[in-house]
C-alpha cells in the first residue's frame, strides 16, 4: 500500500507539469551514453514516448559521432579534424550520411517503436527541412562538406507531429544544388528549435552539466545567464563540446525557446525527473 502511494504521490507531482506542457514542442538532442548504455538508451526511449502520450510534442535529433569513427575505421578512412571540426571530403560524406541518416536513425526510430512510439525517421533533405551553406573556418582551409545551417523548413515535422508522430532527425543538410552537409549535432538541434519556437531544448550528454571544474561534479552550474557566457568561456569554463550547446541554447532563447537545459544522460529516465517533477537535473540556461 505504501508502495501506491508513493506512486500517486509521484503522479500528482507531475501532474502540474502534464498540464502546462499540453500541446507543446520539446526538442530533445540525444546523444552520450544515452544512445549506447542498453538500459539507458530503453530508459530514455520510454521517457520520450510517454511525453507524447501525456499530450507533448517531442522532437528527438541525433548525433552520431563514435559509430562513424568506427565506420571510418572499419573501411579505412583516416578521421581528420581542423578547430574540433571533422574534415569530410566526398568520401567521408559518404560515410557520415549512411550512418546517421541510415543505421543510427533507423536504429533510434525502432527502439521508440517498440516502447510504444509511432517514430518517423528524417534527415535534413526530407521536405528540404534543414539547408545550409559551407562552414567558413577561421584560417580559410577547406574542411569540405561541412555546413553550417542557413535555413530550416519545420513544416514536416509540424505536419508529423499532429499526426501523433515523433520526428526523429538526422544532422545531415542539403542546399539548393542538392548538395550534402554534415551539419554539428548541436547546432542542428539549437536551429531547429529556435524554427519551431519549442517550449524547451534538452541536451542529453555525459556530464551533470555545465561544471565550474570540469573534473569535480559538485561544481556543477545549476543556472547560467547570458551575461556570464563570455566570461566563463574565457576562463575555460565553457569548452570542447559544451561551446557549440552553450550557442544553440543562446540561438534558441533568441528566437522564442523559453527554457534550454543541459542534463545527465546517464541518470535513468533523466528526461521526465527534469520535465515533470520540481528539482530537475543538469543546467538551466536562460536569457
Amino acid at each position: 500500500m505504501e508502495q501506491s502511494i508513493q506512486k500517486a504521490s509521484v503522479l500528482i507531482e507531475a501532474l502540474p507539469y502534464i498540464r502546462a506542457f499540453e500541446g507543446k514542442t520539446v526538442v530533445i538532442k540525444y546523444g552520450g551514453s544515452a544512445m549506447t548504455d542498453p538500459v539507458i538508451r530503453r530508459n530514455t526511449a520510454e521517457d520520450v514516448v510517454l511525453m507524447k502520450y501525456v499530450g507533448m510534442n517531442p522532437v528527438v535529433v541525433h548525433g552520431g559521432g563514435p559509430a562513424i569513427n568506427r565506420m571510418l575505421k572499419q573501411l579505412g578512412v583516416e578521421s581528420r579534424f581542423h578547430e574540433g571540426l571533422r574534415v569530410t571530403t566526398d568520401e567521408v560524406i559518404a560515410v557520415v550520411e549512411m550512418v546517421l541518416a541510415g543505421s543510427i536513425n533507423k536504429d533510434l526510430v525502432n527502439l521508440l517503436n517498440i516502447a510504444g512510439g509511432n517514430a518517423v525517421g528524417l534527415s535534413g533533405k526530407d521536405a528540404n527541412l534543414l539547408h545550409a551553406r559551407k562552414v567558413e573556418t577561421a584560417d580559410g582551409a577547406d574542411i569540405g562538406h561541412v555546413g553550417q545551417i542557413a535555413q530550416v523548413n519545420c513544416r514536416i515535422i509540424q505536419v508529423l507531429c499532429s499526426a501523433g508522430m515523433i520526428p526523429v532527425v538526422a544532422p545531415i543538410a542539403t542546399d539548393s544544388q542538392g548538395g550534402t552537409w554534415n551539419v554539428n549535432a548541436d547546432t542542428a538541434a539549437g536551429e531547429v528549435a529556435a524554427a519551431l519556437k519549442a517550449e524547451k531544448l534538452v541536451f542529453l550528454t555525459d556530464t551533470p552539466g555545465l561544471l565550474a571544474d570540469k573534473d569535480d561534479p559538485t561544481t556543477l552550474i545549476h543556472t547560467l545567464q547570458r551575461g556570464e557566457v563570455a566570461g566563463l568561456t574565457e576562463r575555460g569554463v565553457i569548452s570542447g563540446g559544451m561551446i557549440p550547446k552553450i550557442n544553440a541554447c543562446m540561438k534558441a532563447l533568441d528566437s522564442g525557446v523559453t527554457r534550454t537545459h543541459i542534463i545527465d544522460g546517464r541518470v535513468p529516465h533523466a528526461l521526465l525527473l527534469e520535465i515533470f517533477t520540481d528539482k530537475g537535473l543538469g543546467t538551466l540556461v536562460s536569457r
